[in-house]
């Protein structure tokens, strides 16, 4: 069909534009109707308010299932950060420094020291307050091999146990954890969801930090890992320093026990020692000497007595008998060469 001319001055006719259908009404009391379909809202609906930052780092001199352990958190905490290892002779005051440069108002700072023991600071940074733990008992996401497992990114549950709102320490300790471990709503790096949930329970007076996976099916926990028992040692009024809020009376330090490991071991080998002691004492102590008899020599008949002989006169030599077999043996010898010559020859 050809296309037809538009005459000159009169304006082209544009073509109508198609109405939008709109969706069928709604019935009355509200329900959609039987053709209406609704779309799902975006997942992320609101705005990335809290823009709290986790910095976690270490001292030099730090084992390699410390490192495994501090990889595993940023891990699991995608509003974190990492950055090098800090000097042992650089005062913890420069990690307030750090983590102004690294924009960061959270810090754990893991301080190792004779290459065995291990500390965690947990810090509110710059004002404060801080703890100081000491970490026992490490084991790593590698080094459990679990079955649990969650996604990257994901949301975590914090669940404490009841001791923490009945203590003033623990309270403190308790609202630290959540500004610090709880990944914050509508953050980039995080996901939407709720998989797994961090467990932090109280028993002979330290902190066991677990972190367990949320089966939907049947709503139980199967553990993914790491896993550390926190020791409180001191809870300050600043930043890595300042007043001593809590000072935990139930802590020893490392050195300490292993101190008393020393002097009991040492202690068991004294006792044994002073047990021989007695022993050889009581076996001296035992034997009574017994006073003669003289009913012992009774039945006892006397040899003759044989009168002593002095000899004056130099025994006589004994003749040296030769072994006459001896020159016979060389004969044969001399023998047996000559016919070997002989038979050479």
């Amino acid at each position: 069909m050809a296309a037809a001319k538009r005459k000159r001055g009169v304006p082209a006719a544009q073509p109508k534009k198609r109405a939008k259908r709109a969706p069928s009404a709604a019935e009355p009391d509200g329900r959609p109707g039987p053709e209406e379909y609704s779309i799902p809202p975006p997942v992320s609906q609101g705005k990335w308010k809290n823009k709290k930052r986790v910095l976690i780092f270490s001292s030099r001199g730090i084992n390699f299932r410390t490192r495994h352990l501090m990889q595993d958190l940023r891990t699991l905490m995608p509003h974190s950060k990492a950055d090098t290892k800090m000097d042992r002779k650089d005062q913890l005051f420069v990690i307030n420094e750090v983590c102004e440069m690294k924009n960061c108002n959270k810090c754990i700072f893991f301080e190792a020291k004779k290459k065995q023991d291990l500390y965690m600071w947990l810090s509110n940074t710059p004002q404060g307050p801080s703890a100081k733990f000491l970490v026992q008992n490490v084991h790593t996401l590698a080094e459990l091999k679990m079955t649990g497992n969650c996604l990257r990114g994901s949301r975590p549950l914090l669940s404490f146990d009841p001791t923490f709102d009945k203590e003033p320490h623990y309270a403190l300790l308790k609202e630290l954890f959540i500004q610090i471990f709880s990944t914050p709503q509508y953050h980039p790096k995080s996901q939407p969801f709720v998989d797994h949930v961090f467990t932090f329970s109280i028993t002979d007076e330290r902190i066991w930090f677990r972190n367990y996976q949320i089966i939907e099916e049947c709503a139980s926990l199967v553990e993914i890992g790491p896993r550390f028992v926190l020791n409180l040692i001191k809870i300050f009024q600043g930043s890595f320093g300042g007043p001593t809020l809590y000072e935990n009376p139930h802590y020893q330090s490392p050195n300490m026990h292993r101190r008393l490991i020393r002097l009991s071991v040492a202690a068991k080998f004294r006792e044994k020692q002073q047990v021989k002691e007695v022993r050889m004492i009581e076996k001296k102590g035992t034997k009574v000497l017994i006073e003669e008899d003289p009913t012992e020599v009774v039945f006892e008949t006397p040899a003759e007595e044989q009168p002593v002989e002095i000899q004056l006169v130099k025994p006589e030599s004994k003749p040296i008998v030769k072994d006459k077999r001896k020159p016979r043996k060389i004969q044969r010898k001399k023998q047996k060469k000559l016919f070997r010559t002989e038979a050479s020859a």
